[in-house]
């Protein structure tokens, strides 16, 4: 397996898991051993959310549903404690086919706010911004057979995900393979002055090495996302070979090795 070796801590933002994502491919625990194999040092596990494509029977009662709903992340949790690999919660929610990554609350808030799972955009804002939390728009310009239309929300996201190596991997869900989708992030990004995080949208084993890299660990999620807002990313990958991108305003060097 391709190691990939930068000069700081590389966190994968966006990945799924089979056990909360109808679209995943592998466990938890087996994404788990993967990433840390691949030279990360830590992952956000963002599985689908109740109105997404989740792999969890949404007849359940609320509790029952997010205890199943958080599986993945326990499971790859427990691995990551085993190899050394930092895991850390988020998920993604979905309007018919306009995703955001929510990062910054965990299980327990989950439980306590059943009113999440019906939110509208603008209340999910809200209601998550209540929470000390972060929304991202998730791959805001992808093309794909599940996104209707596209759609942006500049007034209810704090960031924007920038970078998505799925965009440029075949047989992903972005169809036809296009890294402008990413380029169009980033300017929109920039349009509306939001920072960017970047991630590998990741559903298999597969490594595709999307991701962030920071100066030092991420001490829980309330610091990863001051730490987003705070634009204190050194680099952001795109996950193309050989491929790092500098994040604006920033002029440290990186380095590959295969």
């Amino acid at each position: 397996m391709q190691y990939r070796k930068v000069d700081g801590y590389l966190y994968e933002t966006h990945m799924h898991t089979s056990e909360g994502s109808a679209c995943g491919q592998n466990t938890g625990a087996e994404m788990a051993a993967a990433y840390a194999d691949a030279g990360y040092t830590g992952i956000i596990v963002t599985d689908h959310f109740f109105y997404g494509n989740t792999a969890v029977d949404r007849t359940l009662p609320w509790r029952e549903w997010v205890e199943a709903f958080c599986l993945g992340y326990e499971h790859a949790r427990e691995e990551g404690e085993k190899r050394g690999l930092q895991v850390l919660f988020g998920w993604e929610s979905g309007y018919d086919g306009t995703e955001f990554l929510v990062y910054g609350l965990d299980r327990e808030w989950l439980l306590a706010h059943p009113e999440i799972r019906d939110a509208s955009v603008g209340e999910q804002f809200r209601l998550v911004h209540e929470g000390g939390g972060m929304v991202c728009h998730a791959h805001p310009f992808r093309e794909a057979s599940y996104i209707h239309e596209i759609r942006l929300f500049p007034e209810y996201v704090d960031a924007v995900e920038g970078m998505n190596a799925a965009n440029a991997e075949k047989g992903m869900a972005a169809k036809p393979p296009c890294l402008e989708y990413d380029a169009r992030a980033a300017a929109y990004a920039e349009e509306h002055g939001f920072p960017m995080t970047a991630g590998s949208d990741q559903h298999s084993t597969k490594m595709l090495y999307g991701g962030m890299v920071f100066d030092r660990k991420i001490k829980d999620m309330r610091d990863f996302v001051r730490m987003v807002m705070d634009r204190e990313a050194v680099l952001l990958l795109d996950g193309r070979e050989g491929g790092i991108s500098h994040f604006p305003g920033t002029h440290r060097a990186g380095t590959t090795a295969g």
